[in-house]
């Protein structure tokens, strides 16, 4: 949950800010545990500067919308979220009406329109004269406003979070076109709404489906990935301090393994993390003892935090066998070798996630 969306209106207003430089724009992504690529800090400042929307792809699980969370905690302004998904509509987008209590109105004025056409001879001259009443039924009172004009009409800078966009209907995006373009949503019975505090847009995909080029001319796009080694080993290190630097490199490793196989979804961040402290827990309340650490059910622990998919796994497992197979023949001839950080350059899901704790012993030895 972005700390933006725990700040009163008042503070919004007082406390947002905008970022001069790209390395403001850093320093204050930082401030929130999120690293950014220098590339896309460049890119998201553009966006900024230029109040255009920035369109993210890429697969599930690098941080897109982590970002967008970020970034509206570090400029301190209101997040507002429209998760997208297939069948998604006007009402649930833009907004809708509040027929209930549009219906509980016309019952409390029954008695007194009653009253007003009991005086007309003819029902097209009653018809005439309810039509020249103003009941009042179509107001912005009963106005429900859907994250896309919840954006246009609050007052307190925001940024608006279109997530998973290409879940969407292709009809939907002509929907969304009005509010990126002009930034304004037009409402038959009203009129037209423009942005009273424009807000910063970014709209996520994860590239299930291609996108309209009318959507996309009216983006800055940029192509996220999953982090480099280094980047995501300090990703982790933010995320989960209490995890050593060498557990977190070894199952760095194992995740960008994996993420070279040909699996229906390869390991996210968040995921990396979570796996991370996992092995961490299993080493430090020591439930595994020495020689459990080559047990395939550890493995399989880890792996399960890992890779989400029955088939996956098996493709996983497969690749793991391999590595312990691989690692006994090692270990008969002249042995694996433990570099310094504790990872090993070969070895099972456990002979990475506990390499450090192996080398630390060795050492003692």
């Amino acid at each position: 949950m972005s700390q933006a969306s725990d700040l009163t209106a008042a503070q919004l207003s007082t406390e947002s800010t905008s970022f001069d430089t790209v390395d403001d724009l850093i320093e204050g992504l930082d401030g929130q545990g999120y690293l950014v690529d220098d590339d896309l800090a460049v890119v998201v400042h553009l966006a900024t500067l230029l109040d255009r929307p920035l369109l993210l792809e890429g697969p599930a699980g690098v941080g897109k919308t982590e970002l967008a969370k970020s970034l509206a905690a570090a400029a301190g302004r209101e997040l507002i979220r429209l998760q997208c998904y297939e069948g998604l509509d006007e009402s649930r987008a833009l907004y809708e009406w509040d027929y209930a209590r549009q219906l509980l109105h016309v019952q409390m004025l029954r008695d007194r329109i009653g009253s007003e056409l009991a005086e007309a001879p003819t029902l097209a001259e009653a018809s005439a004269a309810l039509a020249r009443a103003d009941v009042g039924v179509y107001t912005e009172s009963f106005l429900v406003a859907r994250p896309l004009l919840a954006a246009i009409t609050t007052s307190t800078p925001a940024v608006l979070l279109v997530d998973e966009i290409d879940r969407a209907d292709e009809a939907m995006e002509a929907v969304m076109l009005e509010v990126l373009a002009e930034r304004q949503v037009t409402v038959p019975e009203l009129g037209t709404f423009t942005a009273r505090s424009a807000p910063w847009v970014i709209l996520t995909s994860n590239d299930t489906r291609e996108l309209s080029p009318a959507l996309k001319r009216r983006c800055l796009h940029f192509q996220v990935d999953y982090p480099d080694t280094d980047r995501e080993r300090r990703i982790v290190s933010v995320r989960a301090p209490e995890v050593e630097s060498g557990v977190i490199a070894d199952v760095v490793d194992l995740a960008r393994r994996l993420r070279e196989l040909p699996l229906r979804k390869s390991p996210s961040i968040a995921e990396v993390i979570d796996a991370a402290r996992a092995a961490s827990y299993l080493g430090a309340s020591q439930r595994v003892s020495a020689r459990d650490h080559d047990s395939p059910a550890v493995d399989h622990t880890l792996l399960s935090l890992l890779v989400k998919f029955g088939t996956d796994l098996d493709t996983a497992r497969t690749m793991l066998n391999s590595d312990r197979r691989s690692e006994d023949s090692d270990r008969s001839g002249s042995g694996t070798p433990i570099s310094a950080d504790g990872s090993s350059p070969r070895g099972s899901v456990t002979a990475t996630a506990f390499g450090s704790g192996r080398a630390r012993t060795a050492a003692r030895r």
